[in-house]
This record gives C-alpha cells, sequence and structure tokens, in this order.
C-alpha cells in the first residue's frame, strides 16, 4: 500500500499502459484521476469503482493546455492535493521525412511531446503547495535507438528523455522528482496469434526479445509506480528501460 492518501494523474489512462498504471496506484491506496480523449476511460473507471477502487475520469486532449490546466485543478478541487503525475497519453507516427506531412508531425508533436510539457508545467505548482512529487512521463526504447519509417514518434521519444532530464535537474529543489520510463514492444492482442504477415511479424519481433516475449502494461505499470514510489525517493532524471533486453544487444 505505497500510495495511501496519495493522488495521482495518469493520462492516456483509459487503455494499455495508463490503465494498468492507474489500477495498480489505485490498488495500492491511490486516488486516480485517469485522463483520455477515449469514452473507454468511462468504462475503466466504472469497472475500478465496481472493485472499490477511488478512481475519477476527465476527458482531457494532452495537446490542449487549457484542458491540461483544467485536468490538474480537478485533482486538486477534488482531493486538495496532487502527488503523482504519470504523463503517458501518446500517439504513433510513422513516416520519413519527405513522406510526412507537417500537419501530421505537428500532431505527433503536440501529444507526445507538448502534451507532456504541459502535463510538468501545470502538475510543478501543485506539488509545489504539498512541498514534493513524481512525475513519470513514459518514453520508449524508440527514443534510444534509431528506427526507419517511424520518424515523429521516434523523434518525441528521443526529445521526451532529454526533456525528463532537464525538467528533473529543474525541479529537484522543490522536492519533485522527474522520471522516464522506455518501454520495449508491447504484445498487441490484435496481431499476436493473428494470420499471415502479422503472424509472422510478430515472430520476427519476438526473436529479437532476449526474455523470449513481448511486454505487457503491467510490466511497464510495476516500472511506473516504483518510480512514483518512496522506494525510489534518491532517483531522479533518469529512463528506466524496461525492454525485456531488446536494447541490451
Amino acid at each position: 500500500m505505497r500510495f495511501i492518501d496519495k493522488v495521482a494523474i495518469v493520462t492516456g489512462g483509459a487503455s494499455g499502459i495508463g490503465r494498468a498504471t492507474a489500477e495498480l496506484i489505485a490498488r495500492e491506496g491511490g486516488r486516480v484521476l485517469i485522463a483520455d480523449m477515449s469514452p473507454k476511460g468511462e468504462e475503466a473507471v466504472t469497472c475500478m469503482v465496481s472493485q472499490g477502487l477511488e478512481v475519477a475520469y476527465q476527458q482531457v486532449d494532452v495537446s490542449q493546455e487549457e484542458e491540461v490546466a483544467a485536468m490538474v485543478r480537478a485533482a486538486v478541487d477534488r482531493w486538495n492535493r496532487l502527488d503523482i503525475m504519470v504523463a503517458n497519453a501518446g500517439i504513433g507516427g510513422r513516416g520519413v521525412a519527405d513522406a510526412t506531412s507537417l500537419a501530421d508531425w505537428e500532431r505527433v508533436i503536440g501529444v507526445n511531446l507538448t502534451g507532456v510539457f504541459l502535463c510538468i508545467k501545470h502538475a510543478v505548482p501543485a506539488m509545489r503547495a504539498v512541498g514534493c512529487g513524481a512525475i513519470i512521463t513514459t518514453a520508449s526504447v524508440m527514443g534510444l535507438v534509431g528506427t526507419p519509417g517511424a520518424l515523429p514518434y521516434t523523434s518525441t521519444k528521443g526529445a521526451l528523455i532529454n526533456l525528463t532530464r532537464s525538467a528533473a535537474l529543474d525541479h529537484a529543489r522543490d522536492g519533485i522528482r522527474v522520471n522516464a520510463v522506455c518501454p520495449g514492444h508491447l504484445r498487441d492482442p490484435t496481431s499476436v496469434g493473428g494470420a499471415g504477415a502479422r503472424a509472422a511479424g510478430t515472430q520476427d519481433l519476438l526473436s529479437r526479445y532476449p526474455l523470449g516475449r513481448l511486454g505487457l502494461p503491467e510490466d511497464v505499470a510495476k516500472a511506473i509506480a516504483f518510480l512514483a514510489s518512496e522506494d525510489a525517493a534518491f532517483i531522479t532524471g533518469t529512463a528506466l528501460v524496461v525492454d525485456g533486453g531488446y536494447t541490451a544487444q
């Protein structure tokens, strides 16, 4: 029960890593605002509330500053504090430079990078009021290694790692720790066990993972919860790789 009396916001909390993280923090005593563009966030909250967890939902586009500011206010108004910000919301972005429109580029930047900046910007004053806090960003192994055909996505994830480091230095004296997680490929229920090219692609991907499997949202959620907890009280400015050995090769 590491999060008793703690208040957390998890963006992109309707599914995947975000939902697994929100549920884990809530199960360990935290009160969690799940923020997402998807109405699936309401379904997630209904499910968790039925299990006795203290969670709420707010529809948020993290690329819009007024919506991020309102999200933070909603958590503070509801629970009187903010201790943890999990800036997890993100979107994919495939393409090479000469085949990517400026609109597509800016859309990925807006969610994956500007969205995280805005979450940090508006979380910090609320955490200063408490006297401490933990911010965790979701980067990717694709921010650590080059990947063909995904220029917008990999650019944002690489930049996000350095944004995290700089924010950690900026706010260390506020007692606010800022760290990133870098997940590897996660198991996709729409492709694992699929037919034809999907199945072949999955097998090729599996061959690159020394631990012999792709990740699960819960694997990453456990790393995020660790960084959010007092177990990581002396850790800030790091990018914790959760990739089954993918980048060790």
